[in-house]
């Protein structure tokens, strides 16, 4: 009897003990959150924590109360979860080419037809194994050729209405559009929607430099090129130019003394310039067009007749560069794919609609979370760190994709964790997304302490006083005291 008595007094000690050391470890995490958000460089920001056990659900630490704040780039984490519950890792976009009328003999007596399935890769620099060594493009021509298609009488018409028209979300910034991180997400995206554009500059600061030339070449494409060389030894020039407009000015500096100096823009008018581009093809092929390359506007009811269709990569491939390099095309195409896929109309306000209503369906609250676009570059996107960290906690416990998702995740040093010392985070310990803009910096993910112990975490700065480097270093100095529990 006496030793029944001691066993279960020892029990009950474990079990106090082991009660304590959680109590401790919590009491721990909440410590260096309290301790960590007095730095000065915070005293006026906009700061939301938030720390969950992924195993047990356990909240470890939070901010209180928690605040709608921007999340930059971190917001891909929810839109590319949202298209991996959706559409499944497997899932593959599809751009058809196709023609209108009939074949008689090497002519075809109608037009030409690119069908956009909103593919956001489509001869995209990520996947050059799958889109650009063999040339997706010599592809199309060989089905014409296999068809003994040697004259077209219509014309090379271009259907991106998969899409809304406007390609660029409406709180969008200026300075950004011309840019190829603010390239819009069309129907018929090409080539990442980017070209580059070749400068030479003098060997003085401050003299005006020169355009040599763009890749690819864009027909009609005109430049005011105010930009002027300089001391500073970096690309701080900015493109200015709306979608569809062939009329852009270039501002700011690049460094002086180079004979080929290059810079990202956006293409105008994506569609138009993959129909280009297949027209010259056609005709390095002796493949004659009579007519003329023609957007499609409302709807035809020509019946259409499939010459081939080119898949993109899985989609949990387009997913692990979205997430690993941060790109916005990417984004927007998932999330006006979804909408057209549940509301048969691609625009960004019903994607964002599809995403909400998405999250709230699988419990989780989605008030005062106000979303604008699907990759983070709008100011106007607020949300919660329990929010982000709710759907992080979903995709770790609920969905079939979850290895998947997290395994899309960069890990230090790369991606956008570059900054990162690996020597703090060994052994894929931190996996995150990270999101920035001009005065926001943001980190969303998961890290694993060195008690073994997986910690989702969300930590969202806004209007710090301090730069993006003093940010970053901060941002590190809590994630290490966090692994360290």
């Amino acid at each position: 009897m006496n030793k029944v008595k001691l066993f279960f007094a020892g029990l009950f000690i474990l079990c106090v003990g082991k009660m304590g050391t959680a109590q401790q470890t919590n009491c721990s995490f909440k410590n260096e959150v309290a301790l960590w958000t007095t730095h000065t460089a915070l005293r006026h920001a906009g700061i939301g924590i938030y720390l969950q056990d992924s195993e047990t659900g356990e909240v470890l630490a939070q901010t209180d109360p928690q605040l709608s704040l921007v999340p930059g780039s971190t917001l891909k984490l929810i839109t590319t979860a949202t298209a991996l519950e959706m559409l499944g890792p497997d899932f593959r976009f599809e751009t058809q080419l196709a023609y209108s009328g009939e074949i008689k003999n090497d002519t075809l007596f109608g037009d030409l037809v690119i069908v956009g399935g909103g593919d956001p890769a489509l001869g995209s620099n990520y996947f050059k194994e799958h889109y650009l060594d063999n040339h997706f493009l010599n592809d199309w021509i060989k089905s014409l050729q296999n068809r003994n298609i040697v004259h077209i009488t219509g014309n090379l018409v271009t259907d991106a209405t998969i899409f809304e028209d406007q390609m660029i979300p409406n709180t969008w910034i200026w300075e950004d559009l011309g840019n190829y991180y603010g390239a819009g997400a069309s129907g018929l995206s090409v080539y990442d929607n980017l070209y580059k554009i070749h400068f030479s500059s003098p060997q003085q600061s401050g003299e005006p430099t020169r355009i040599k030339y763009t890749n690819p070449y864009i027909p009609g494409l005109e430049f005011e090129n105010q930009v002027k060389s300089s001391n500073i030894n970096r690309d701080l020039a900015y493109v200015f130019g709306a979608p569809k407009s062939n009329k852009h000015t270039i501002r700011g500096t690049i460094p002086k003394g180079r004979n080929d100096f290059v810079i990202k823009a956006s293409v105008p008018d994506p569609p138009f310039l993959l129909a280009w581009e297949l027209k010259n093809r056609m005709a390095e092929n002796g493949l004659s067009l009579a007519g003329f390359i023609q957007e499609k506007k409302g709807l035809n009811h020509w019946p259409l007749h499939p010459l081939t269709r080119t898949l993109s990569p899985k989609l949990i491939d387009i997913v692990r560069v979205t997430n690993h390099e941060s790109v916005n095309l990417f984004a927007e195409h998932l999330l006006k794919y979804l909408a057209w896929l549940t509301h048969g109309e691609g625009s960004t306000q019903k994607g964002l609609d599809v995403m909400t209503d998405f999250w709230e369906k699988q419990g989780i609250r989605m008030d005062g979370c106000f979303l604008a676009d699907g990759s983070g570059l709008s100011h106007f996107n607020a949300i919660t760190a329990r929010q982000m960290v709710d759907i992080l906690y979903y995709m770790k416990t609920n969905s079939l994709q979850s290895n998947l998702f997290f395994n899309s995740l960069p890990y230090v040093p790369n991606g956008t964790l570059y900054f990162f010392n690996p020597l703090n985070f060994p052994g894929k310990s931190l996996r995150a997304k990270s999101g920035s803009m001009t005065r926001v910096r943001c980190y969303a993910g998961e890290i694993t302490t060195q008690n073994n112990q997986h910690v989702l975490f969300a930590i969202f700065l806004n209007n710090f006083s301090c730069s993006q480097t003093e940010a970053i270093k901060l941002v590190e100095e809590l994630l290490v005291r966090i692994a360290k529990n």
